[in-house]
């Protein structure tokens, strides 16, 4: 595959089972590409490899006085130079190239199950872990792939060196076809604990990533409590565990290359010394010794090439293996309905808490618990729960929207259908008309969203920071993650956004939870006008959301247990009550005039 042909068009299911399974099945996806650069690499090194014998036939014919030879041998050397330069140039484009498609692969894999997965991908993979693979661990995966081809030619060469020095000179051939395959394997008890610290390094660099993540996303927040120093303590003390353990690890690989050059070299000593007793007995020719000593001298390189693929492999499994594991995340792919065009209309019904959303209506749900609340939205949104997990027998469980589970329809037409935004909404840097020009029924406008999610005073905001003073806030620059706003100003952005996506079913987890009393109470109303005739689920504890629903359901444990209006539910549930009005003690009945007051 040329470069200019990516992406691929399509990258393909990789095997997720484990990473080594995901390393075999990536080299297959480029085997055309690997034999191209083995070829070349063949080339390479046995052109290299050859250069003994014109050298060798170069030096006996000066000791014989033989000028023909003389000048057939210095064009031996240069056709070989000739194929050295051709072969070492492409074996490198080829090899760069493999490491580049496959790094692309990869990154197009993972594009796709974070577009499938959505916000869900963060709650089952931890943001450190996602970011160590989509940057590291692509990178030490791409060099495995690259270093393939070159150690596969020179496995090839050396074993057809060796083999051909037993052939040509028998005395020191044979020394040499022993020794080699010592030297080869002589690093493998080295292997064990030298990948175990690079593991560690891995480990504890992958933490102090995830620690900058999270402090610089909460940065805001630990200037309001005056805790930056002690979280830059923090990632100071977790920059210094990666250091001392990277310290660690390249003291074993520099052991194993000082064990690659020792031993070597002590072969090397050998065989001259045993051929130079053999040249001065006249068993063999100085030409020979000289063609024997630089086969050995050459055999040094591909040795090289037995400890970077031992290192890289040692880096590329880990990461395989969290590659692997990113990739396996999924939600079932759905599309057993032919039609791709029907987007189905009706109730919600989720069947592991037993909810459900009557169509064209306004459904409030209370949960005592936000870790249920957050599990609730990720299902009502097409990702399904463990039956197992709630007592079940393992099947994975769909959320039915008007009879017809999510699962079956095509995964488009899911989206289309069931939008959830959840409590902590992502904002991309752009402008805001660039943010609200989303895929949308056209039902819902931009100022017919901006309007219901109260974003007046935001709009003002912007226009006074509009590009160019244009005045037009729809041309302001919105920072990465809206973090020039408020989190109120972002909550209702990201609002008018799902409001102008306009989907048959909109889920909010609490999307007033950092807005004002008063701004709710509009934001509410808004609602209400805007999503007439649609179906909608919020996920709230707020009395001025729950007291405008047509229906509040209220779940503990992750079960309904109760679904009535706001108003019914205060009077008849003691355990809704606590919740909502964050009593200690639910049991004392409220009156009238309290109700009306809380609602």
């Amino acid at each position: 595959m040329h470069l200019r042909d990516l992406p691929h068009p399509d990258p393909g299911v990789p095997d997720v089972r484990t990473g080594g399974a995901f390393l075999r099945w990536l080299y297959r996806q480029q085997l055309g590409g690997q034999l191209k650069a083995l070829a070349w690499g063949l080339v390479n090194v046995g052109a290299i490899a050859a250069s003994p014998l014109p050298v060798g036939l170069a030096v006996q014919a000066v000791v014989d006085r033989d000028g023909g030879r003389l000048l057939l041998a210095g064009g031996l050397i240069l056709a070989l130079g000739v194929l050295i330069a051709l072969g070492d140039t492409m074996l490198h484009r080829a090899a760069v190239t493999n490491w580049i498609t496959a790094v692309a692969r990869m990154q197009q894999l993972l594009a796709r199950k974070t577009t499938e997965l959505g916000s869900a991908m963060t709650r089952r993979v931890a943001a450190g872990e996602i970011v160590t693979v989509s940057t590291g661990d692509l990178e030490k995966i791409g060099w495995f792939v690259e270093a393939l081809s070159r150690f596969g030619a020179a496995a090839l060469i050396t074993v057809g060196v060796s083999i051909a020095l037993a052939v040509y000179q028998p005395e020191l051939g044979i020394l040499v076809a022993l020794g080699v395959p010592v030297l080869a394997l002589a690093v493998l008890p080295l292997l064990p604990p030298a990948t175990r610290r690079a593991d560690a390094q891995r480990e504890k660099a992958g933490q102090a990533t995830e620690l900058a993540s999270d402090t610089v996303a909460g940065l805001r927040v630990l200037r309001g409590i005056g805790g930056e120093e002690l979280f830059l303590g923090r990632y100071r003390n977790a920059s210094q565990e990666v250091r001392k353990a990277a310290v660690r690890s390249a003291r074993m690989w520099s052991l194993i290359s000082a064990v690659q050059v020792l031993l070597p070299g002590l072969l090397l000593i050998a065989v001259v010394w045993y051929g130079a007793r053999l040249a001065l007995d006249g068993t063999i020719a100085v030409g020979d010794l000289v063609t024997i000593y630089s086969a050995v001298a050459f055999l040094l390189s591909p040795l090289r090439r037995f400890e970077e693929i031992a290192q890289a492999y040692s880096f590329a499994k880990p990461s395989a293996k969290r590659t692997a594991h990113v990739l396996a995340q999924h939600r079932p792919a759905g599309g057993r309905t032919g039609d791709q065009g029907t987007t189905p209309a009706g109730a919600l019904h989720d069947p592991v808490s037993g909810l459900t959303a009557p169509a064209g209506r306004l459904t409030a749900v209370v949960c005592g618990d936000p870790d249920a609340a957050g599990r609730l939205a990720e299902r009502l949104g097409g990702h399904p729960a463990q039956a197992d997990e709630d007592g079940g027998d393992g099947v994975d469980l769909s959320v039915v929207l008007g009879g017809t589970p999510l699962d079956d329809l095509p995964r488009d037409t899911a989206r289309r259908a069931v939008l959830v935004q959840d409590k902590d909404p992502m904002l991309l840097s752009g402008t805001l008309g660039e943010l609200l020009d989303v895929p949308g029924s056209g039902r819902v406008d931009a100022t017919d969203a901006l309007a219901a999610a109260q974003c007046g005073d935001v709009l003002t905001a912007l226009a006074q920071a509009s590009a160019e003073d244009s005045g037009d806030p729809m041309r302001t620059y919105i920072t990465e993650r809206g973090r020039s706003l408020s989190g109120g100003q972002r909550q209702r952005l990201a609002l008018a956004r799902s409001l102008v996506t306009d989907p048959e079913v909109l889920v909010l987890d609490e999307p007033t939870s950092a807005v004002d009393a008063h701004t709710e109470a509009r934001i509410a109303d808004g609602l209400r006008t805007v999503r007439t005739g649609r179906t909608t689920v919020v996920l709230t504890s707020s009395p001025l959301l729950l007291d405008r629903a047509e229906q509040v359901v209220f779940l503990q444990e992750g079960k309904v247990v109760a679904a009535a209006t706001h108003r019914e539910l205060l009077h008849s549930h003691p355990a809704y009550r606590a919740v909502v009005t964050r009593e200690t003690d639910p049991e004392p009945a409220l009156s009238t005039g309290q109700t009306e007051e809380t609602a």
